[in-house]
């Protein structure tokens, strides 16, 4: 198995693929499960003790399941603890360096990971390429069933899976679409998120709760999932993610009658700002890199794949882009990395007059 740092290096993830149905609009899909042992107390009220058997609980798993690398985040250094929150492997609060016992189970294809000793003892993450909810609940439901299996989860009979957060009890299941909507922004038709809470969903930026819509990327999940099964609140989602789909596309459709050459020229624009910008910070990356998005998708910027774009998008994050290099920088080294590795991804000119940076 290849080394972690060898692995978080490569640009390959589900939601950097350009991959999957639906690929235009909805970057990936992903199912989570809350869980906690029943035989163990909660981890707002556990002992390092409790949480050392709960770690070992997984780290046994993964030796007797080919195909899961069991992670000791405590091991890690801050930089790799970023890039895996960077890669959305686990969370911004997993990535603290104390003394819980954290870890992190992840698949060799990179497409499950589960949170070891975070808010829950188990947060079982799923994700797939595209608009692709179905297959991510399967497998996520039949690898739930075997680690249910090593032991017995916190259940109750009425009200069903246990969890430290009231919103999660019931199913413990987080369903999520990373959707990408620049021409609803560009023609004010965002509103129509606005609504989707009456549907029991929520919008929330790249990195999920707390985090800001950059890049003209949101996240739009389910809010509660007492009261509900898998089934539907996978369906009313899927629902949503439709909607969205076929506004976005409509969206740039009236963008191409309206605009025409106009908005093909912005797109143009900034294809040639990363093709010589020689500094560029994350967010003026995620700014640049949102309208070529869309010109790829569309084929405005023919020469250009989804997969390329979406892989770009790593290289405006800072730790990513550090432990690609190798090497650490301050802000202003990062800046000009960033820009000479964008045109690498992008496969856009250089002009030699001036020196690479």
């Amino acid at each position: 198995m290849p080394d972690l740092v060898d692995r978080l290096q490569a640009p390959e993830s589900p939601w950097t693929s350009g991959e999957g149905p639906d690929k235009d609009v909805v970057l990936s899909s992903r199912i989570r499960l809350a869980r906690n042992f029943k035989a163990e107390p909660f981890p707002n009220r556990e002992d390092r003790e409790s949480a050392l058997r709960v770690w070992k609980i997984i780290s046994d798993f993964c030796s007797d399941h080919p195909g899961y690398q069991f992670i000791d985040l405590s091991r890690q250094s801050a930089l790799v603890r970023r890039v895996l929150v960077e890669k959305h492997f686990i969370s911004p609060d997993q990535a603290k360096d104390d003394d819980r016992y954290r870890a992190l189970m992840l698949s060799d294809d990179d497409g499950v990971s589960v949170m070891v000793n975070e808010e829950d003892q188990l947060r079982i993450q799923v994700f797939e390429p595209g608009l692709n909810l179905g297959a991510a609940w399967q497998r996520a439901n039949a690898l739930d069933d075997g680690l249910g299996a090593a032991s017995p989860y916190a259940f109750d009979e009425k009200l069903g899976y246990l969890t430290a957060c009231p919103t999660n009890i019931g199913t413990g299941l987080r369903a999520s679409v990373l959707v990408h909507l620049p021409a609803l922004r560009l023609t004010g038709g965002l509103r129509l998120i606005q609504d989707f809470s009456q549907m029991g969903l929520a919008v929330r930026g790249l990195f999920g709760e707390g985090s800001e819509a950059v890049g003209d990327f949101y996240q739009i999940s389910n809010q509660q999932s007492l009261g509900r099964t898998e089934e539907d609140i996978i369906r009313t989602l899927e629902g949503a993610a439709r909607r969205l789909i076929t506004a976005e596309r409509q969206a740039r459709e009236d963008l191409d009658k309206s605009r025409g050459l106009a908005l093909e020229d912005e797109i143009w624009r900034n294809y040639g700002i990363c093709a010589y910008a020689r500094r560029l910070s994350s967010a003026e990356a995620y700014k640049l890199l949102s309208p070529l998005r869309m010109g790829a998708a569309t084929g405005t910027l023919a020469p250009l794949s989804l997969a390329q774009v979406d892989r770009a998008y790593l290289l405006a994050q800072p730790g990513y882009l550090m432990l690609k290099e190798g090497q650490p920088a301050d802000e202003a080294g990062r800046d000009a990395l960033r820009a000479s590795q964008l045109r690498q991804q992008l496969h856009l000119p250089v002009d030699h007059s001036t020196k690479e940076a």
